[in-house]
């Protein structure tokens, strides 16, 4: 398959790798330090069973000019996703799927949705409307993640645990392409499934989403730290539970218990979350499309959610002093 990866991060750049690795015909677009490391040295990834794979593939700070591909990977934040969408057209064929993997709630989560809902737009995440005009709907493919990842350095991803990217149709459909992808992704070492609910899982990550990532953003402690201290494990079954009302609303359902996802997130260990990393980094932050969109969701379904709201009052005016004062937040030991 020709795949172009666009954002080689910390997952993008497990994809990246993983599908170079089985023979595809790979191009990363990125930009920066990491794209000048990519392009001299290769894509780096340290596995977590200590292997250490580096791949050489072809790296460009733009698609204009790369063709079409059979599978585009769109691996930016959430709110860098207008920065590409006005360009996709150039890496678009015929046959052209798109894969976003971001984090949280997607921005075409309505489209295809059949019900009362169906086509609404998220304001939160698509406010003038400009990913829903340039990325159709009809070449999506859903995506979720639960690989945990860093990049260490430019050119370098480390892999700290898991392995799944489950996938699905927006409209619960099994299709010759979907099929296509779920045995480009076992051939590229990663385990994943069809499902024909795949929003259903989008939740089932978001519970994780909307309650660790901003929790860790605020008060700097790993998943571990959060499960075990009693205050914060609450705060986020809290936070879960209002979420849950939300999305059974849409139909949803969950197929674990609350209790069972802060096991998982507590068995990861002290991992920092994402949101963690880019608060230390000074960068900006996936408010919107991790919280943000639950909370708009929530007023669209008339669901009060104060829990959540609250919390997100809190990282969102994080978000806003960081960029303003174009700084980071880490702790430093003290005398």
């Amino acid at each position: 398959m020709k795949i172009c990866v666009i954002g080689a991060g910390a997952i993008g750049g497990l994809l990246a790798a993983g599908f170079a690795g089985a023979g595809n015909d790979v191009t990363i677009v990125d930009r920066g330090a990491h794209l000048a490391a990519i392009q001299d040295e290769g894509l780096t990834v340290h596995w977590h069973d200590g292997r250490e794979q580096t791949v050489k593939v072809r790296a460009v700070d733009s698609v204009e000019g790369l063709g079409a591909q059979d599978l585009v990977v769109l691996a930016l934040k959430a709110h860098f996703l207008d920065q590409v969408a006005r360009d996709i057209d150039h890496v678009l064929g015929a046959d052209t799927m798109i894969m976003p993997v971001q984090n949280g709630i997607p921005w075409w989560y309505f489209h295809k949705l059949e019900g009362r809902y169906e086509g609404q737009r998220l304001e939160s995440l698509d406010a003038s409307g400009l990913l829903s005009r340039h990325i159709p709907s009809d070449r999506i493919t859903g995506c979720v993640v639960y690989p945990a990842a860093g990049a260490t350095a430019p050119g370098v991803i480390t892999h700290v645990e898991g392995d799944r990217f489950p996938i699905g149709e927006l409209d619960g459909s099994t299709t010759p392409r979907i099929e296509r992808l779920h045995d480009a992704l076992v051939e590229a070492g990663f385990r994943t499934r069809i499902l024909d609910d795949i929003r259903s899982e989008i939740w089932l990550k978001a519970w994780g989403n909307l309650s660790f990532n901003p929790i860790s953003a605020l008060t700097h402690a790993t998943l571990a730290d959060i499960c075990e201290f009693r205050e914060t494990r609450d705060l986020a079954a809290t936070m879960m539970a209002e979420a849950q009302t939300v999305a059974e609303k849409l139909g949803v359902t969950f197929r674990h218990t609350i209790d069972k996802r802060i096991e998982g997130a507590r068995s990861v260990g002290a991992h920092k979350t994402s949101m963690l990393q880019d608060v230390e980094q000074g960068r900006s932050l996936e408010t919107e499309a991790l919280i943000g969109a639950v909370h708009e969701i929530a007023a669209i379904t008339a669901t009060p959610v104060p829990a959540i709201a609250a919390v997100y009052a809190c990282v969102k005016l994080l978000n806003r002093t960081m960029l303003l004062e174009h700084a980071g937040v880490r702790l430093h030991k003290v005398a």
